[in-house]
């Protein structure tokens, strides 16, 4: 309850630092970046070398493929029915499928499953959401954005260099020799930066006005990320008989909103930005309900 609670006051500063002039109109941007180039690689560093493989690892790796492909063929089917533009199209098969799987998912996952739940996190979210994002998320930018090609060459560069996935790369390779003391120190003091910055970073992105024209697709993505997938996800390893904590992290994740970034790059291809924005931002804040409410289910 105490993570929590720290959760939602960062959140509210974030609100309260977006009407003050001190803070300039990027400043969720420069704190989503440090948190991207600095904290997040630091909490992966930190816990890849404890990872164990095992079985358990399996379905936080492989699930988030097959919501990917359950999400996709949704939205498309509501697409042609709602007669829905290319645009609207393209920013729902773009950012319902992909979750704030590490920036919200870190606290929220040590919230309610603590430290324990958090190398279950790092494997749902690089080798699936991170993956999903570089492979299937350049493809969709590329076939409904400004763009009408697939650049392959720079759909693996961006996989590549990007921070938490050369954290991850590093990790694996120095698990054969522990990390000395005074560097795990380090580590933990950086990643401690994760969720304050993460969770006021959102509350400054908050934004309440919506256009009317948004507000069907909006209400169907978010319903599908919020709602549809998780209970998806739960239902399938449940019948499976699979049970465990890697089950309920995954299925925990599985319920993340969407993630900031994707929308953002929704927007700057071209595609419908008032709907982006509104996904990623009415998601978060609607997830402070959803997440708590998919916990007890779980």
């Amino acid at each position: 309850m105490e993570n929590f609670i720290i959760i939602a006051l960062f959140v509210f500063l974030g609100m309260v630092f977006r009407r003050l002039s001190a803070f300039p109109k990027d400043t969720a941007q420069v704190l989503n970046m440090f948190a991207l180039y600095v904290s997040l690689p630091a909490v992966i560093l930190l816990k890849v070398p404890q990872l164990e493989f095992s079985r358990d690892y399996l379905i936080p790796a492989l699930v988030p493929w097959g919501l990917l492909a359950f999400s996709a063929a949704v939205v498309l089917l509501a697409a042609r029915i709602g007669n829905w533009s290319r645009s609207i199209t393209g920013v729902l098969l773009l950012v319902v499928p992909i979750g704030n799987t590490s920036f919200m998912g870190v606290p929220m996952v040590n919230a309610f499953f603590g430290a324990e739940g958090i190398p279950y996190l790092v494997v749902y979210d690089q080798f699936g959401t991170i993956a999903i994002f570089a492979t299937y998320g350049s493809l969709i930018l590329a076939l409904y954005g400004r763009e009408s090609s697939v650049n392959i060459a720079g759909i693996a560069r961006r996989a590549l260099l990007f921070p938490p996935t050369m954290a991850l790369i590093a990790g694996l390779a120095l698990r054969p020799w522990p990390y000395p003391a005074e560097m795990t120190t380090i580590l933990m003091g950086i990643s401690t930066t994760l969720t304050p910055l993460v969770m006021a970073a959102i509350g400054f992105q908050v934004n309440w006005r919506l256009r009317p024209t948004v507000l069907a697709p909006l209400g169907f993505g978010l319903g599908v990320k919020l709602l549809v997938a998780p209970l998806v996800a739960l239902i399938v390893l449940r019948l499976a008989g699979l049970e465990g904590l890697a089950v309920d992290v995954t299925i925990f994740e599985a319920g993340m909103p969407p993630m900031v970034t994707a929308g953002a790059l929704a927007a700057a291809a071209g595609m419908e930005p008032d709907l982006a924005v509104a996904l990623v931002g009415l998601g978060i804040i609607l997830a402070f309900i959803t997440l708590p409410l998919l916990y007890l289910v779980i």
